[in-house]
């Protein structure tokens, strides 16, 4: 048996459709013209993940400079179902965790993940996310609404720039 290729590609105007379409398989919300097009201008933010040249995975992330910190915020990391426990997911954590390690100047990365997704809260936590609070409501039109931020810390306040945990 031949050993799979896994690889990330960028996002692009001629696959942004891929990626439309991978979303509305791999998660229960629907996105909107200006998410898609926020993600064609993120690059190495949006990554696409593919398994044998076919696409089967996804991570968009934005950068969020709000409450006084700089803060890496994982819009979206998916796979296809019968793709999972392949390393794809992985492979996409770790681009984004060498992104932040690489720019140096990131106080945390978080996410929200449905309360009820214990598979994702479990993968998280072994690149050593916590879930720092719960947002009831957060969800619009699915059950249940509430969401977990899950949050991995990079640089502690008190620490100086550049230094990290």
């Amino acid at each position: 048996m031949t050993r799979a290729n896994i690889e990330l590609g960028n996002v692009t105007p001629h696959n942004i459709k891929q990626l439309k379409k991978l979303n509305s398989v791999v998660f229960p919300v629907s996105y909107n013209d200006k998410f898609y097009k926020d993600v064609l201008e993120a690059g190495e933010l949006a990554k696409l993940a593919y398994y044998n040249d076919i696409v089967v995975g996804a991570v968009c992330c934005r950068i969020d400079t709000s409450e006084k910190s700089r803060r890496l915020y994982i819009m979206t990391l998916g796979c296809l179902y019968p793709y999972r426990r392949l390393g794809i997911g992985t492979l996409m954590v770790q681009h984004v965790l060498n992104y932040v390690e690489q720019d140096g100047n990131f106080d945390s990365i978080f996410l929200h993940v449905q309360v009820n997704n214990e598979g994702a809260i479990d993968f998280y936590k072994k690149f050593g996310f916590e879930i720092v609070e719960t947002r009831p409501l957060y969800y619009k039109r699915i059950e249940p609404a509430h969401a977990h931020v899950l949050q991995k810390t990079i640089r502690n306040k008190g620490q100086p720039n550049g230094s990290v945990e």
